[in-house]
């Protein structure tokens, strides 16, 4: 073979190796910041919702301390709805959570009302019924 051709075959080889290498590293890099682009979305998707459920949750509760009955079942929709959109992003330990705080709303609309005139009887724990809801978003959203 002509030392003409070896010189001219090794230099479109190595060409053509350096635009792989080139193309390649593109791609894997483009990969990457599209899997980080949709991790954050679905994070930032899950902390919405999670938001969403907390606000409604606090504004139900505090609705059926002083209520001895649910006189509009309709109140409780959008928390329902916010439990299946729940049911569709979050994991079995959230979505369990979530499904506790709901019963106990319903239940305390059953309960005597609160007196919030004289000092609390129950302790600051037995009225957080957020807390473990806030705990499993908290490692759901560190997982």
């Amino acid at each position: 073979m002509n030392p003409a051709y070896l010189s001219a075959l090794s230099a479109l080889a190595g060409s053509a190796i350096g635009a792989r290498a080139s193309i390649t590293t593109t791609w894997l890099t483009q990969r990457y910041q599209d899997q980080s682009q949709r991790m954050a979305q679905e994070s930032a998707r899950r902390e919405r919702i999670f938001g969403e459920f907390i606000y409604q949750a606090s504004q139900l509760y505090a609705d059926a301390l002083s209520h001895t009955t649910l006189e509009d079942p309709a109140r409780l929709v959008p928390l329902y709805a916010t439990i299946g959109k729940l049911r569709l992003f979050a994991s079995e330990r959230t979505i369990a959570a979530a499904d506790a705080v709901m019963a106990r709303i319903v239940e305390t609309y059953y309960l005597p009302n609160m007196d919030f005139t004289a000092r609390p009887s129950p302790k600051y724990e037995d009225l957080d019924i957020l807390r473990a809801f806030t705990e499993a978003c908290r490692a759901e959203l560190r997982g």
